[in-house]
């Protein structure tokens, strides 16, 4: 087997674990009910404990985990990126406020991967921007 073919069974691999059904549940409220207006509500929401706090670490640490596969040559970043989108859209939910989350639990490298990897999408402050508007319209309609 060569190595693009383990990076296509990777990759593959990643999206069995997105299938899993804790995890389908946890990116669906991430997606429609998840709408931080700071990094206190970013915060407050991890030191919780609730299910939703689960749910947070669960999403965020998955995609900077394959983040991470990416950006240290264990998965073809080109193959990875042509195969996923939905890695941008979390990171822009988070964004403009992760320079204050990191700040407040003294983890400047929190998320890192995952910042790292959206920011090398061609156009990425663009494609955030849209992603938020699109959350902001699901969120006006729940």
């Amino acid at each position: 087997m060569d190595a693009k073919q383990q990076d296509v069974i990777a990759i593959l691999k990643l999206y069995e674990l997105r299938r899993d059904e804790k995890m389908r549940a946890a990116r669906a409220w991430y997606f429609t009910e998840f709408q931080p207006e700071s990094a206190a509500d970013i915060v407050k929401l991890m030191l919780s404990g609730q299910s939703e706090s689960a749910y947070f670490r669960m999403v965020t640490s998955y995609w900077d985990m394959a983040a991470s596969l990416v950006n240290n040559g264990g998965i073809d970043e080109r193959l990875f990126l042509d195969a996923n989108t939905e890695y941008i859209g979390l990171f822009a939910k988070l964004e403009p406020f992760i320079a204050e989350v990191r700040e407040t639990f003294g983890e400047a490298d929190y998320l890192a991967h995952l910042e790292a990897l959206a920011l090398k999408k061609p156009n990425a402050r663009q494609i955030m921007a849209s992603r938020r508007a699109l959350f902001a319209r699901w969120a006006k309609k729940n």
